[in-house]
């Protein structure tokens, strides 16, 4: 069994109107990562929706220092965009069918959350990331994914950042220093 961490591909973050958006890159991945749900639930594997959450007023979190307030509780921001939304907003704060919702409040999947023993318990040794933003919140999961043994599998054309020349650097550092198999359009990409 595989599974498919969804990261923070949410109103705020891919929306035009959003509090910190990734815009048209973020919205071009929509379909994709529509596409690879769909495949995993058909398949009977894990996925998870890893959503950011922030309170309204906390000016105690680190992130406050760097970004405007976004994915704040109760809001729509907080809501999955586009076709992904229409689709699973309805499973939050649920896991049905081997999908989980997830709040998280650091840029990592893994950090306070219980995602580790999500996996162990279905005896899930290989993760598959998309969402946003591939230099922040998808590239501190496969981090701490690749500190805690597991396989990472990037989909390319799943995975998008407001800062393009960040997103370019982390592609390159999922390859080379996580060892994690990239992927795009559903095949392995072609060493070159």
């Amino acid at each position: 069994m595989r599974a498919l961490l969804v990261i923070d591909y949410t109103y705020d973050f891919v929306a035009d109107d959003g509090r910190l958006t990734c815009g048209k890159p973020a919205q071009q991945i929509e379909q994709r990562i529509v596409s690879l749900t769909e495949e995993f639930i058909t398949n009977g594997d894990f996925v998870v929706m890893a959503v950011d959450v922030h309170d309204e007023g906390d000016h105690y979190h680190p992130e406050n220092k760097l970004f405007p307030p976004h994915n704040i509780r109760g809001t729509k921001g907080r809501k999955l965009f586009g076709d992904l939304g229409d689709r699973y907003n309805h499973y939050l704060k649920s896991e049905e069918n081997h999908l989980l919702w997830m709040d998280k409040t650091r840029y990592s999947a893994f950090t306070g959350t219980n995602l580790e023993q999500k996996l162990s318990e279905r005896s899930i040794r290989e993760v598959h990331l998309v969402g946003v933003c591939t230099d922040i919140c998808v590239l501190h999961t496969a981090v701490d994914a690749y500190n805690k043994g597991y396989h990472i599998v990037i989909h390319k054309d799943g995975v998008q950042s407001f800062n393009q020349k960040g997103h370019e650097w982390a592609l390159g550092h999922f390859k080379d220093v996580l060892g994690a198999t990239m992927m795009e359009t559903g095949r392995k990409m072609i060493e070159e």
